[in-house]
């Protein structure tokens, strides 16, 4: 069973470490190495965004037309992908280092989209041929696979700071090894899901089922989004902690990552629905606790990113189970559907940006400076803390009125509040 799974395990945490740490990690290396204004790079990282936004649907249609060929696909996607980390942190920009850094990210982000999409439409192909709850069991092993990716790529490029004088570089090189390793080792896994000719998007959108759990993914991602996006803000002026945001940022990570396999065991016993109610509950608890801390409660911190990781890890493993099990018995190909799914996800990150950061700015909040306002504290708690709550409450009352007896089956429901 390991030897079935583990190259989704490997896969997935190739893909996680060219997500989110990218985000965390480009621009201030591009600020430091190369003096490129923070200003113009997150300008950058917007227009990004909002071309993932965009570009995600055709991604989707690409991989479905690319189908009938996708170990061929996803080898070339990700020499691409691979290519432009190297290009990225290992290359001095040979033209102008921001128009560098938007070329190199455009081509990580695309190749990226592209891969994640296939590689979910090829989870659905491969849950079809499994007993039991497979897209709980194949979910269980590749977020696993996911959010171990994240915390290594979270902290890598630091760790390595004491072996080598360019740390970034060996990072790339070492994700382009990884690359190869990890398309070596899913050659086998690649397999047609469907009629390339024929759109999936539509029967989707028609599913009033699928667009309830597409809403209920929205409401439940911008919470993560929002407390990413203010992260480090919060952790530096709000808790007055700097220099625990990295080992706050890897608890958080590694917490969703060990209880990933958890959450799943527990969805095969009781229902995916019942479990996922209650991951949610916990991160109610945990962002409710967090609107109370002030200077000084790191430690108290530290416990709310045990907690909140591990209800990550049940939205990350059970929320695209139930969407993969849902779009494989109302289209049989799926990738135009999980170009939806990525939609969603990219939309809340760019909520967050737009609307959090301005409105962070117009309460008088400076980032780098110890002493703050009292009203940048409060908007800044109010932001990471309530907002979160509130989002993540509306998930939940959305999620109990959706009925998943045709998704989860009824033997697994009886378990369901």
């Amino acid at each position: 069973m390991t030897e079935r799974f583990f190259p989704y395990a490997l896969f997935g945490g190739l893909l996680a470490m060219a997500g989110l740490p990218i985000y965390i990690h480009a621009p201030k290396f591009y600020v430091d190495e190369y003096g490129t204004s923070l200003a113009a790079l997150g300008a950058v990282l917007f227009g990004l965004r909002l071309l993932d936004v965009v570009q995600d649907p055709a991604l989707g249609w690409l991989s479905r037309r690319t189908s009938h060929k996708r170990a061929i696909a996803v080898t070339i996607a990700t020499a691409a992908m691979a290519l432009s980390m190297l290009g990225l942190f290992a290359v001095a920009p040979p033209i102008n280092a921001l128009v560098w850094f938007a070329l190199m990210l455009a081509g990580l982000f695309s190749a990226f989209s592209f891969l994640t999409i296939t590689f979910y439409a090829q989870g659905v192909t491969t849950a079809k041929t499994l007993t039991g709850e497979g897209h709980v069991r194949l979910a269980g092993w590749r977020e696993t696979g996911a959010l171990l990716g994240v915390s290594l790529a979270s902290v890598l490029p630091v760790a390595l700071l004491g072996v080598t004088e360019r740390p970034f570089a060996l990072f790339a090189a070492l994700f382009a090894v990884l690359a190869v390793i990890g398309v070596l080792s899913m050659r086998r896994k690649w397999r047609p899901g469907g009629d390339a000719r024929t759109s999936n998007l539509k029967p989707i959108l028609a599913d009033p089922l699928a667009r309830r759990l597409l809403l209920i993914a929205l409401l439940n991602a911008t919470p993560v989004a929002v407390s990413s996006t203010l992260f480090l803000f919060f952790v530096e002026s709000r808790l007055e902690a700097p220099g625990w945001e990295g080992p706050l940022l890897l608890l958080f990570f590694l917490a969703a990552a060990a209880s990933a396999p958890v959450w799943s065991r527990v969805a095969q016993r009781h229902g995916s629905k019942w479990t996922l109610k209650l991951g949610m509950v916990l991160a109610i608890a945990s962002f409710g606790w967090a609107a109370t801390l002030g200077a000084g409660d790191q430690i108290a911190f530290a416990v709310i990113c045990i907690v909140s990781g591990a209800a990550l890890g049940a939205d990350m493993t059970l929320l695209p189970a139930l969407f993969a099990k849902r779009t494989s018995e109302i289209a049989p190909e799926a990738a135009e559907g999980f170009g939806l799914w990525s939609f969603v996800s990219k939309f809340s990150l760019a909520f967050a940006a737009v609307v959090l950061l301005p409105l962070l700015d117009a309460s008088g909040f400076q980032a780098g400076q110890m002493s703050q306002p009292e009203q940048a504290l409060q908007t800044l708690t109010l932001s990471y803390a309530v907002l979160p709550c509130v989002l993540k409450l509306g998930a939940l009352l959305l999620l109990s009125a959706t009925p998943l007896e045709d998704v989860e089956g009824t033997a697994l429901n009886r378990g369901t509040p």
